[in-house]
């Protein structure tokens, strides 16, 4: 029986143009185009928070998808969140982030549920991910992990939910769903 072919980030660079993929322990997994809603979340997502860090004169950076994250700083892993706030500039390159972001959200979509609420759930929170938020358009609520503080909520879309790397950071969804 043949071994399960070992992926590298080479194998990510070299698809062909418009195909997406994810690198998770050097197994590829395909990625579907975004939904309009799942683009709509966001892109409001993205634009809440970096409004919130220029305000602060903070200096952490955020990056919608499609952004490299090299989470393990190797060759194996490379992933694509929906949304990376990275707060130290020394993980940053011009290909994108090596090692973990201080917080990632993503928006689940039907197909990726399973990579959202498993494979990510664990590969981040490993990695050294500090937070860590899937977004379900699906099922109204929003799923908070709080690695550092080994803590997990749940919210709704009518909730304002408390963004655990920022003392003063509260996000309304009601306005963005």
């Amino acid at each position: 029986m043949p071994l399960p072919k070992e992926y590298t980030t080479a194998d990510i660079y070299s698809l062909p143009d418009g195909q997406r993929a994810e690198l998770i322990d050097g197994q590829m997994y395909d990625m579907a185009p975004p939904s309009r809603r799942h683009q709509l979340i966001i892109s409001e997502l993205n634009y809440l928070i970096r409004d919130y860090i220029k305000k602060k004169g903070g200096d952490c950076e955020v990056y919608p998808a499609p952004f490299a994250v090299r989470l393990n700083a190797d060759d194996r892993t490379y992933v694509e969140p929906d949304i990376s706030v990275v707060c130290d500039p020394k993980k940053l390159d011009d290909a994108g982030c090596t090692g973990a972001p201080d917080w990632i959200i993503e928006v689940a979509s039907p197909g990726s549920t399973r990579m959202d609420y498993s494979v990510k759930l664990f590969k981040y929170r490993t990695a050294g991910v500090r937070e860590y938020w899937i977004v379900d358009p699906d099922k109204k609520r929003i799923m908070v992990y709080d690695f550092a503080n080994d803590n997990m909520s749940e919210y709704t879309f009518s909730d304002v939910v408390r963004v655990g790397i920022y003392e003063d950071l509260e996000i309304d969804l009601k306005g963005i769903i």
